[in-house]
Order: C-alpha cells, then structure tokens, then sequence
C-alpha cells in the first residue's frame, strides 16, 4: 500500500504525560485535558495531577489546587537567568501596561534662543520707551517705537516632562489554546 497510512487506534490523551501544557490551534481542549486558565480542580477527582503540581499555581491545597493560568502570559523556564535574577517555577510576574513617571524617563534639556537687532538710537530715559541691551549696570532702553523683536512674558512655557500615562508593554502575540493534560502518564521523576 504505497502512500498510505493507518492509524490502529486514535491518539488519546492517556498517550500524553500527565501534567503536560499543550498548544493547539483549535478553540477547544481535547478529552483528558482542560485549559491552562488557572481553573481550580478538585484534588479528589484529580490525585495524581495534584501530586505533581500541588499549589504551586494556587488553590488551598485541602480540597482544590489551580491549573497554571497563562491567558495574556508568556511562560518561560525556571532558573537564574545571566543577570542573576531566579525564577520559580509559578511564579508570575509582568504587566500588560507601563505608567512611566518623570522620575524613570531619562534626563534630558532643551535650548531656546533669540535673536534681537538693536536699534541704532539707545537712550538711558525710560519714558515710552522699551528694554535694550545696553552695557552691565546702565539702564538703556530703545527710544521711539518698539524694536522688530519683542519677548512678551508669555512667549515661553515650559511644561513637565510626561504625563504619567500608560503605554502599551505587551509584545506582539497570536492567540492559541494552552491546554493542561490531566489524563495521562504518570511521568517518572528521571
């Protein structure tokens, strides 16, 4: 029979070890299995599950404990990472949004300039006339009309940095389906 196959019975979750987080495309959870949703189970029902995973993803530990819970989550492996930071197996960490404050944003300044032409005609007697520059320590000021340039009180605002909102902190991502096998295997411990 080239190019054929068969399959003498159908692949079933007592195929897959016990305690195994599966992905799928579908919308749903195959038999033997149940959504990574942090889901409480009963430890009645459940002993051999629970063995494995006791509370580490909750529950009271009496009567129910959790499934991981990985809806908006990544998971990634235990350990230390190469700056020195542990991870447990369980814990959860992370956010979907960052609020920065002025204090995380890194320093930084801005110049302002302006450029004034002064007129020709200075005279040290204030009456209608405008400000000028003129020597340290005299009072000079532009006679007649005011010069081409004018700096009103008002012409610079200068306004905090930031705004204390939240930005997006999720990566890009695409939705599937993690599923928690809970009919299976017992897997050994080596």
């Amino acid at each position: 029979m080239a190019g054929s196959f068969y399959v003498s019975s159908p692949a079933q979750a007592q195929d897959s070890y016990l305690g195994t987080v599966e992905l799928s495309g579908y919308n749903f959870c195959r038999r033997g299995t149940v959504e990574a949703n942090g889901a409480l189970l009963l430890i009645s029902q459940n002993q051999a599950l629970f063995s494995l995973f006791g509370t580490i993803y909750g529950g009271d530990g009496r009567t129910t404990f959790a499934m991981p819970d990985l809806r908006g989550r990544v998971p990634f492996h235990r350990g230390t990472n190469q700056g020195g930071a542990t991870y447990q197996i369980g814990s959860r960490s992370g956010t979907e949004t960052n609020t920065l404050t002025v204090n995380q944003m890194p320093s930084h300044s801005h110049t302002a300039g302006l450029s004034v032409n002064a007129l020709e005609s200075n005279t040290n007697q204030p009456a209608r006339s405008y400000p000028a520059v003129g020597p340290a320590g005299t009072n000079t000021y532009y006679r007649g009309q005011k010069p081409p340039y004018f700096l009103a009180a008002d012409a610079f605002t200068i306004f905090p940095t930031g705004g204390n909102q939240s930005v997006n902190n999720m990566q890009p991502y695409l939705t599937m389906n993690y599923c928690v096998v809970t009919q299976g295997i017992f897997p050994s411990r080596n």
